[in-house]
């Protein structure tokens, strides 16, 4: 078993949301926990996943290769992931990305040389009238992100990364 113990009781939480002959349905729940945990979704927590639920490892594969939220290989310790749809783009989602590719010195699914960040570029996140909308980590939205915005934003990060 790859995972701690705790996740293993959030997996099983999630598991009693569904039928018991229908353990699939919990797959992307359970590899949100795995992910949480772990940063990524290796092949080995792929397999593990699969083998808690006892379903077919190539099942959790499809799932964490279709989804854009889960990762397949190593990124840093905040994904920043930026709308370039073209709602978002009408409203400067694309020079909010630029922006943060000359901030950080990478491109799109690079990771900067200390580990901190990845930069993604995203699909519609629903908020267009908030745009540049971008997510840190799947989970915290941002919106309105003009330079002012982004430059706060890294600063809190990096603070937040460096204490740890």
């Amino acid at each position: 078993m790859l995972l701690s113990e705790q996740a293993y009781k959030k997996i099983d939480k999630e598991l009693t949301k569904f039928p018991a002959d229908q353990k699939r349905s919990a797959i992307m729940a359970a590899l949100a926990v795995a992910q949480d945990e772990k940063g990524w979704v290796s092949t080995e927590v792929i397999e593990d996943v699969a083998s808690y639920l006892q379903e077919p490892p190539i099942a959790v594969q499809e799932v964490a290769t279709f989804y854009n939220m889960f990762d397949t290989k190593p990124v840093g310790r905040y994904k920043l992931t930026v709308c370039t749809n073209l709602p978002c783009a009408l409203r400067d989602g694309v020079k909010a990305a630029d922006y943060l590719k000359e901030k950080l010195g990478i491109d799109f699914f690079e990771t900067t040389e200390d580990g901190l960040f990845t930069l993604q570029e995203g699909e519609c996140m629903g908020a267009c009238g908030d745009a540049p909308v971008m997510l840190v980590n799947n989970k915290h939205m941002c919106v309105r992100m003009l330079p002012e915005q982004i430059d706060a934003m890294l600063d809190e990060l990096k603070q937040n990364g460096e204490s740890r």
